[in-house]
């Protein structure tokens, strides 16, 4: 029995080596990822426990990333296994001023993209769950991922399951318009949405500020709570990262963290994982929610790879310190 079930697609990043090009590069450094999938790791680390639902090909592939959430504690008893597609890939190189990082997918006929509903049985998964989350990215993949994830959110609900939603909306995959469609149906099942600042104006057409847009978007969706992410890039390699939340008419904040960039993506996963995972622990005290979610947020850029590492003593170290603490990044002896 998990307290967190998550929902979506894993596939596998093929990094360029240093700071090359993806066309230069005549190897890749094999990470496996998925935005659900690193945000289960995160609350699996701190405590929960965690199944992961997803669709992968019976191939050393998919033998490969589930191998690599079992690592770190998570169910994959409900993985659904099938015949058909493949894992699905995404090419990443890594840029520096001023040259942006870039992201090139290949994920077309992947496995996941090709599930619909009725292949999860979601009455033997999600009894006895706290949270269940899943993200944009899994609707955007094709319309029967779209009604799959629909299906899902339905039966969280059904089952008395917090909803928790992060819009990460990608234009690759996607445009606005089909975008805003599915969102508006989806977010009739959420209870708890993540989202990106310029989300509510870009998607929705609410404008404002981080505070307003988030007040807005939780009063026109009737949320639980809406947690608004802010990145400010001082550079490809230093930025600035912090989030709000919005509950019950009341507007929360947290400190801003001064990020070295080692390695950004994942770093949105991981503040889900550890908002939600903060939102289980402490009864939904969404104070500590957001000290968790921007502290992992903030010790994941300084991790290479997807998936964050760091122990939820980390995060709370980190939290005691404070960011800025210089005086404290001295060699733990």
């Amino acid at each position: 029995m998990a307290d967190l079930v998550t929902f979506g697609e894993m596939l596998l990043r093929l990094g360029a080596p240093g700071f090359q090009k993806i066309e230069q590069a005549t190897s890749f450094e094999v990470v496996v990822t998925g935005a659900e999938m690193n945000s289960a790791v995160v609350a699996s680390r701190f405590g929960l426990k965690a199944a992961h639902v997803t669709r992968l090909p019976r191939s050393p592939l998919g033998r490969m990333v589930e191998n690599r959430i079992r690592e770190h504690g998570i169910d994959t008893s409900h993985i659904v296994w099938t015949d058909e597609g493949r894992v699905g890939l995404f090419f990443l190189e890594q840029g520096a001023m001023p040259r942006p990082s870039a992201v090139v997918y290949d994920r077309a006929d992947s496995t996941m993209s090709r599930i619909g509903p009725g292949e999860v049985d979601w009455d033997a998964v999600l009894p006895g769950a706290r949270l269940f989350h899943v993200c944009g990215t899994a609707p955007a993949l094709s319309s029967s991922s779209a009604e799959a994830v629909r299906e899902a959110m339905a039966a969280a609900k059904r089952h008395r399951v917090t909803v928790s939603f992060d819009l990460n909306y990608r234009a690759k995959l996607w445009s606005i318009e089909q975008a805003r469609k599915t969102f508006r149906e989806l977010l009739a099942f959420c209870d708890i949405l993540v989202l990106g600042e310029g989300d509510p104006g870009r998607i929705f057409g609410i404008d404002g500020d981080a505070r307003q847009a988030a007040a807005r978007m939780r009063e026109t969706f009737d949320l639980k709570v809406v947690a608004a992410t802010m990145r400010e890039d001082l550079s490809v390699l230093r930025n600035r990262w912090t989030a709000i939340a919005c509950t019950d008419g009341q507007v929360y904040d947290d400190v801003t963290y001064e990020m070295e960039i080692i390695d950004r993506v994942g770093g949105g996963d991981a503040f889900t994982g550890a908002f939600l995972y903060a939102y289980a622990a402490f009864d939904g005290d969404i104070r500590k929610c957001l000290q968790y979610g921007n502290a992992a947020c903030a010790l994941k850029h300084t991790i290479p790879g997807d998936l964050n590492w760091c122990t939820r003593q980390d995060v709370e170290d980190l939290i005691t310190r404070g960011p800025g603490a210089g005086a404290n990044l001295r060699i733990k002896r």
